[in-house]
Formats: C-alpha cells, sequence, structure tokens
C-alpha cells in the first residue's frame, strides 16, 4: 500500500498549494488562461531530469497517451481555476472533488472493457471516500449552481482522462520517463494554444503586469505544486489499475489538511478559505472526516 502514504503525502502539499493558487486567482494573477499556460509551460522543466535517466522516444501509442495525459491536465486545470474565479470555492471544490473519481471509475472500466473491477470492500472504501470528500467541502449556504457543476464537471472530466491515460503510460514505461512524456505533452499542449491570438494577446499581456514579488510566489508554489503533482503521479504508478480512481476519491484529505490550516490562518486571510465556524459545520466536518476514515481504514485492509 506504499501507494495510498505517497498519496496522502501528496495531498499534504497540494493543501498548501491550493492556498497560495486562490490567493493570487483573486488577487495578482486574475486570468485563469494565462494561470494554466504557465503551469503548463513550466512543465517542461521535467526535460532537465533526461541526462539522469534512461530516457528514449516512446512508441506512437506512448507518444499519443502522453499527449493526451498532459493536454487534459492543462484543460482541466484552466477550467478548475476559472470556476474558482467565477464561482466560491466552496461551490467548486465539493462537485469537482465528487465528480473526478467517479469519471476516472468510469473511464478505467471503459478502457479495461470491464476487466478492471473492485471487491465489495474496495467498492465500500471508495463509496465513503467520495461521500467524505463532497462533505467536507460542502456549504449548505452556498449552494452548487447549474452554471458552476457545468464548469466543474467539465474540469474534472478532463482531469480524470488525465489520471487514466497517465497510468497507462506508466504501465508500459518508466516511471520518470512516463513523466517527462507526460509533461512534453501539456508544455505543447500549452504552446499551441498561443496560436489564438487573443490568447496571446492576454499572456504577454499578463506578462508585464506581474509584479516580481508575486512572480517569485508564483514560481515558488508551482515548484512545490510541481512536486506535490509528481508524487500524485507516483502513486498513480504504484497503484493497482482498478485503484486509480482511489487516488481522486482521496482527495478529502487534501481538504482535511485545508480544514485544518484554516484554523490558523482563517482569522487573519479570511478571503483565501471563506470559512465559516459553527456547530453544524464542524459536526459536518467531524462526520466527513469519519467517512474518509473509514474510507481509508477498509482500503487498508
Amino acid at each position: 500500500m506504499n501507494w495510498l502514504l505517497v498519496t496522502i503525502f501528496a495531498y499534504l502539499i497540494l493543501a498548501v498549494v491550493f492556498l497560495v493558487d486562490k490567493h493570487l486567482l483573486v488577487g495578482p494573477i486574475p486570468n485563469p488562461k494565462v494561470y494554466a499556460f504557465y503551469i503548463g509551460v513550466l512543465g517542461i522543466a521535467a526535460v532537465l531530469l533526461i541526462p539522469f535517466i534512461d530516457f528514449y522516444l516512446p512508441d506512437r501509442l506512448e507518444a499519443l497517451l502522453s499527449f493526451i495525459s498532459g493536454a487534459s491536465f492543462i484543460f482541466g486545470i484552466f477550467w478548475f481555476f476559472k470556476a474558482l474565479k467565477l464561482f466560491e470555492s466552496s461551490r467548486v471544490v465539493p462537485a469537482v472533488g465528487g465528480i473526478l473519481p467517479i469519471f476516472t471509475f468510469l473511464l478505467i472500466y471503459i478502457f479495461s472493457k470491464g476487466k478492471e473491477n473492485l471487491s465489495l470492500s474496495g467498492f465500500s472504501a471508495f463509496v465513503l471516500l467520495v461521500a467524505g470528500s463532497f462533505l467536507i467541502t460542502y456549504q449548505k449556504t452556498k449552494k452548487i449552481s447549474l452554471k458552476s457543476l457545468q464548469i466543474s464537471i467539465i474540469s474534472a472530466f478532463f482531469l480524470a482522462l488525465s489520471f487514466v491515460s497517465a497510468k497507462y503510460v506508466y504501465i508500459s514505461s518508466p516511471f520518470l520517463v512516463g513523466l517527462v512524456w507526460i509533461r512534453i505533452g501539456g508544455g505543447v499542449s500549452a504552446l499551441i494554444l498561443l496560436l489564438n491570438s487573443a490568447l496571446r494577446r492576454e499572456v504577454f499581456k499578463e506578462k508585464i503586469a506581474v509584479q516580481k514579488k508575486t512572480a517569485l510566489i508564483f514560481l515558488s508554489n508551482q515548484a512545490a505544486g510541481a512536486g506535490g503533482n509528481i508524487l500524485q503521479n507516483w502513486a498513480v504508478a504504484l497503484a493497482p489499475l482498478s485503484y486509480v480512481a482511489f487516488i481522486n476519491a482521496l482527495q478529502g484529505i487534501q481538504y482535511l489538511f485545508l480544514l485544518i490550516f484554516a484554523v490558523f490562518i482563517s482569522l487573519r486571510f479570511p478571503k483565501i478559505l471563506e470559512e465559516e465556524i459553527s456547530k453544524e459545520i464542524l459536526l459536518q466536518k467531524i462526520i466527513a472526516i469519519l467517512l474518509i476514515g473509514g474510507g481509508l481504514v477498509l482500503l487498508a485492509k
């Protein structure tokens, strides 16, 4: 179960990254297109690993899957950032967190032609983790609107496609080799977006407007995000194919970490998480934690 421990540590890092992402999107870098573009381009830095690994050119299928995974990730985070920009995180995060593992599970079932199934305890763990992930981020006073749900579904689909195609890349190639090609695919897809003249103007306009301090925060956060994402991809590579959806279902752990962080920072930075603490919300969080804990116990067994 090494993949489970790797996943938990990855979500600890990504919880911190989420806080900074939210801060930048509501302030210094408000354009989600620009944000997603730079994340994709910076991902090409993975080529620095080439001298240290047994690198090789993939066959057509591996190359196609790598490009699909990288490109889908860029499209997925673009729609996710756009949703965060347009709506409160309490409307977006529960929807994406609940839909993403379901899409992942369905895609694996379809691509494997029904060969990848879960045991009863495995399915029960999956249901508990998805329910806990949804409940820990859901706020009754900020219901999910149709528009936010539509964008969340698009984001969840692309992210699920990225995870599943990445798993098939890792099945046929060493982890670091596959990771480099996936990052190249994401970087190339981001550069292709520059063919759109409107986006090109927005990107370079935003580049000029970004201050050095903001650039340093963005780059530092992306370095941390890259570390968390690499661990997440490593978990995908380690997990059995039928359990890749659990890596998405375990995202509730990320928001459990966020909840812990919120205790310390919500008073100083209330707009970052927009958390409200009351007895009802606290009870909801406790139930969510119990659901996630129950799912982890079943999964560990």
